[in-house]
């Protein structure tokens, strides 16, 4: 039988910390709530909190929700616990979703379970964006699709994680933590929950501190994906076969594959973003492989990535670009075109071109992501002209 330890990281949500506690104890015998400096828990909840046969590790100042999970996760590994399940202790959570959690934990062997929030009229809507934010970035760094990867109700496979290191320790760390899980061959999966967001819930989520943190440990985990660097493996599961194997065993569903990477608007318009900001910098030669290698880094659409770069082929692009680097340089537009300033100050030609190229290409570069998450906004909005059987 699977063992879960259910962990509730509380920080000043004493108003509804007892109630989620007791409810959890009904569906798990193993409840931890991991109190991050709280001030407001009284004798009284700690008493309620005993009473109800739950555990209690408390942190004496406040370290971020990051290092609630962490400490939770320390107390799993010494219990031996399959699965940490993560709950939130404002009530928006409802821990009768547990027996739907714990059914399919038994099912799979080792997976990263999320639990999908149902947002419905009275979901606030910078939580909405929050959720679209975060589920492109980890696309962009994994290529794995969920649905709502901001969740804090989660199961984290204890010996998997345990493994892991990370940066994080305050709301940030929940997007790290599933990046790296999945770099780690962690198997992620979502199933539907339930969600409250009451008037009078308390959030202690700061709108520009935590998206700052958010925001860099998003730039930081993209930087790495960049780089050709092979993260530790921690799934016990077989890996899959390497992409250039199964391109040879099945070419056919490989191509299909690439054909339909991604093919959101935004993804889409990041795959254009990409193609044309790669194909305007000086790199003549390495323009096709340098955009094939970051579009699978980034599990972007390549083929539109490299199908864009020939809108910038020489020499319509390059001479832009010099010229534009020629005015920054001399204050004047390049007009003599003589063998002296084309063969022998050849490499000062290449640094205008260079030059010209920073600016250009993050331009073209943006005006390419609009038009075509425009155009595909536009195309995937239109209805199936396709007859419907009756």
């Amino acid at each position: 039988m699977t063992r879960c330890l259910c962990a509730i990281p509380v920080y000043n949500n004493a108003a509804t910390l007892v109630d989620v506690a007791q409810r959890c104890r009904r569906y798990l015998p193993d409840v931890l709530v991991v109190d991050d400096g709280s001030t407001d828990l009284t004798p009284s909840h700690l008493d309620a909190l005993h009473d109800a046969g739950v555990d209690l590790r408390r942190h004496e100042l406040n370290q971020g929700k990051g290092a609630a999970i962490l400490t939770a996760l320390a107390v799993a590994v010494e219990r031996q616990d399959d699965y940490l399940i993560t709950i939130d202790a404002d009530g928006q959570h409802f821990p009768e979703d547990l027996p739907a959690f714990l059914a399919i934990l038994e099912q799979e062997p080792e997976v990263l379970l999320v639990g999908c929030r149902n947002f419905g009229e009275n979901v606030p809507e910078k939580s909405k964006f929050g959720r679209a934010f975060a589920n492109f970035w980890l696309k962009l760094e994994t290529g794995v699709d969920c649905d709502d990867c901001q969740s804090g109700f989660r199961a984290y496979p204890v010996k998997a994680i345990s493994q892991l290191r990370f940066l994080s320790r305050r709301y940030n760390f929940e997007s790290e933590v599933i990046a790296r899980a999945a770099w780690g061959g962690v198997k992620i999966m979502d199933t539907p929950i339930k969600v409250s967001y009451p008037k009078d819930r308390v959030s202690h989520f700061d709108p520009w501190r935590d998206n700052l943190r958010i925001s860099l440990i998003h730039a930081w985990l993209v930087t790495l994906r960049l780089l050709p660097w092979r993260p530790r493996r921690v799934s016990s599961l077989p890996p899959p076969p390497p992409p250039v194997i199964q391109l040879f065993r099945h070419p056919l569903r490989s191509l299909r594959r690439l054909l339909k990477e991604n093919l959101t608007p935004g993804g889409l318009a990041v795959s254009a973003m990409l193609g044309t900001f790669l194909a305007v910098l000086p790199i003549p030669g390495f323009h096709t492989l340098a955009i094939a290698y970051f579009a699978t880094r980034l599990h972007v659409n390549a083929v539109l990535a490299l199908a864009i770069q020939n809108l910038f082929m020489p020499p319509l692009t390059p001479f832009l670009c010099i010229q534009l680097g020629f005015f920054l340089r001399h204050g004047h537009f390049w007009t003599e075109l003589t063998t002296k300033n084309v063969i022998h100050e050849l490499h000062q030609r290449l640094f205008e071109w260079l030059l010209g190229s920073l600016i250009l290409a993050p331009l073209f570069a943006v005006l390419a992501g609009i038009i075509v998450f425009l155009v595909a906004s536009r195309l995937q909005a239109r209805p199936d002209p396709s007859p419907k059987a009756s």
